[in-house]
């Protein structure tokens, strides 16, 4: 399956939440790979602390490949090149954990006709060696946008699977923004039926993530006055019954990650070992991403409102 991760602007998450997807499908047996499509600012390759392996392969990334530089793109293998101490030892039954990373010396560029068909190859040829194919893509209405809905319009990938999250902030500004990306006229709607594709088909293959989500019920809120935590609580309901009239309300998300110091300040992936032994992540925020990294591929999460 191939999973594409969008977002309205830079800041969300994406790149973070997305990756620890990854993680978790591999942790749970799932053979996993994970592009790097973020042309623009690629930072995979910080996530998975993968600095020296990343260095190594400068040159040779997804960028690189997709303009014709390269005629293959620089694989890592995480588990065997990362230089976190709890990666380098994963626990048996773990499936492949591979990074294609971005060129740091890359950029945004246009699709073209041969860029595109190094990207169906690539898509395709990752989406049969693979459980799960993450592509993680440069935030806003992107070239890199385009061109996986071009390519994903292909003839030859009629029959592949895809689905798409757009992540986004709880705020005001990011739900209007992310529905807009979505739904709206140059959206992702939008421009894959432009590309030919079936605009029911893509609206069911799109549910929405949101990220960095306060709890007014956890104990980080514990100590707010009564008239902050009454506040709180109108302004979540509000934002609720925002994202509801905008079209990304309960049915069209997939899952909530929530408000995490570990995912806003490190920016890594979070281990067991940062929930139960050092205690600087939260319980809720691993049971969280391991119930979305499960309903991925989970059809009932994936049915027709």
């Amino acid at each position: 399956m191939l999973i594409f991760a969008a977002s309205d602007k830079g800041g969300t998450g994406r790149s973070v939440t997305s990756a620890n997807l990854a993680y978790h499908r591999a942790l749970a047996g799932d053979d996993v790979c994970y592009l790097d499509f973020d042309f623009g600012s690629p930072t995979a390759a910080a996530v998975f602390d993968v600095g020296d392996a990343r260095q190594d392969t400068e040159d040779r990334g997804l960028h690189a490949y997709l303009i014709g530089e390269v005629s293959e793109p620089a694989r890592i293998d995480v588990w065997s090149e990362t230089e976190h101490q709890v990666l380098r030892f994963p626990p048996p039954g773990c499936g492949r954990l591979v990074l294609m990373p971005g060129d740091v010396s890359g950029g945004e560029f246009a699709t073209g006709e041969e860029n595109l068909r190094r990207c169906v190859d690539l898509l395709m040829t990752l989406y049969y060696e693979f459980d799960l194919v993450v592509v993680d893509l440069s935030a806003g209405r992107s070239y890199a946008v385009d061109m996986v809905l071009e390519a994903t319009a292909q003839p030859e990938m009629s029959e592949v699977t895809a689905r798409w999250l757009v992540f986004h902030r709880w705020t005001r500004q990011h739900v209007g923004a992310a529905a807009s990306l979505v739904f709206g006229k140059r959206g992702i709607v939008a421009g894959g039926v432009d590309r030919g594709h079936d605009e029911e088909a893509l609206r069911n293959s799109i549910r929405f993530v949101r990220a960095a989500v306060p709890d007014p019920e956890s104990p980080l809120w514990s100590q707010v006055s009564p008239t902050q935590s009454a506040w709180m609580r109108k302004t979540d309901g509000d934002l609720k019954q925002l994202a509801s009239n905008h079209g990304i309300g309960y049915s069209q998300v997939l899952g909530s990650v929530p408000l995490e110091p570990v995912l806003q300040w490190r920016e890594q992936l979070i281990t067991d070992e940062d929930v139960l032994d050092s205690q600087i992540a939260n319980e809720a925020t691993w049971q969280a991403l391991n119930q979305l990294a499960g309903r991925l591929t989970d059809d009932k999460y994936w049915e027709p409102a």
